[in-house]
């Protein structure tokens, strides 16, 4: 059974308990909408920990625009069946004013990468992530954390936080998860319609083509995606685009 925790004192006592002491604390931190990639993290943590820890926080620091907030999906209840029914051991599940009992007066702030891609079209969108992260971190104190690699700006950004503050946590990468089509697994694929997620997977399509990527982009915007970007840094193509009200973002090796 999933032991849910609402209250950050509640699971400081835990986290100093006898029955934690020596043992290897791994961490998944999400916003909730479950899915298979949701899974993959998650089975990958309880392999390596002895104790598993979950979170569930829709960060509104985080959304630039209130009506992404607004529509994010919220699935409590089969997230917790997934987690219960995966053995998970904790469900870390706090109100706004445990994590932000500051307002967000504080916050965590990179200069540089944070600025490129998705940071250049959705402003202030990683300080709100760093933020939230690192509140997570420094409650949970876990040994290793697990982030997926579709998120990749911000798995590296994370990554980063840590080094530059000297954080002894292992984050772990996971490889995205997609659907049999080709279409990376995300909580906003719940808000497509059924039109809109048959053109979604020519997103992933385009992004793997050998082409220009301005070729990509013309071959987008026939389709009807409303594009954010399409660029290649480090060995990657990564591309943001909308498809009615929903924002996806992906990346692939080239």
């Amino acid at each position: 059974m999933t032991k849910v925790i609402k209250k950050i004192s509640e699971w400081k006592k835990i986290r100093n308990s006898e029955e934690l002491k020596n043992k290897t604390v791994g961490f998944v931190p999400t916003m909730g909408a479950f899915h298979q990639g949701h899974a993959s993290l998650i089975e990958r943590c309880l392999i390596e920990n002895n104790i598993s820890v979950v979170s569930i926080f829709v960060n509104p620091t985080q959304f630039n625009d209130p009506n992404d907030l607004r529509n994010y999906p919220r699935t409590l209840d089969s997230d917790l069946k997934l987690l219960e029914k995966m053995n998970v051991d904790y469900l870390l599940y706090p109100e706004y004013e445990e994590i932000y009992s500051d307002n967000y007066r504080y916050k965590i702030i990179e200069t540089d990468f944070s600025k490129k891609l998705c940071g250049a079209f959705r402003p202030k969108h990683f300080e709100g992530v760093l933020t939230i992260v690192l509140k997570l971190f420094n409650i949970v104190k876990p040994h290793k954390a697990y982030f997926g690699e579709k998120d990749y700006q911000q798995l590296k950004l994370i990554e980063g936080m840590c080094k530059a503050f000297f954080m002894d946590i292992e984050i772990v990468p996971c490889p995205i998860v997609r659907d049999e089509d080709g279409l990376a697994l995300s909580s906003r694929n719940l808000l497509l319609t059924n039109e809109e997620r048959k053109i979604a997977v020519n997103f992933p399509k385009l992004l793997k083509a050998r082409m220009p990527n301005e070729l990509i982009k013309e071959e987008l915007e026939k389709l009807g995606f409303k594009v954010d970007y399409i660029e290649n840094l480090e060995g990657r193509r990564f591309g943001a685009v909308h498809i009615g009200k929903v924002r996806l973002i992906d990346n692939v090796e080239l």
